[in-house]
């Protein structure tokens, strides 16, 4: 019945600035298949589509439940990054058996997760 996760959908109050954010500060590029002001989507190497809804009846949330992990190349290097760009983090350096982790906010206030695996 269910084929894949054809998207993940994260609401924004700000297109301009979400987009911004994605792009500028993330290094994402917006695909073809969504690019207005209320509906953009970003391709994800791999697979996978992360769409920003810019709406006024559903609100970002840091708790929410549900959040996208990104899997990065060098968490470190990365994260060095994103706070000399100012970006607030939840949570830094969580380890588990399998990988390394940190949690940032969005400009909306969305959690994304950071994740990389501990080498085999």
């Amino acid at each position: 019945m269910f084929k894949k996760v054809a998207f993940t959908m994260y609401p924004v109050t700000d297109a301009t600035r979400a987009r911004a954010f994605y792009e500028a500060t993330l290094g994402l590029t917006r695909s073809s298949g969504g690019d207005s002001e209320m509906w953009t989507e970003y391709d994800l190497p791999g697979g996978g589509c992360l769409a920003l809804f810019k709406t006024d009846d559903i609100k970002p949330s840091a708790s929410a439940g549900g959040c996208v992990a990104f899997e990065v190349d060098d968490l470190d290097a990365l994260t060095a990054r994103l706070k000399a760009a100012g970006v607030p983090f939840k949570a830094d350096n969580i380890a588990s058996p399998v990988c390394r982790m940190a949690v940032i906010l969005d400009s909306e206030g969305n959690s994304l997760i950071l994740h990389q695996l501990k080498p085999r």
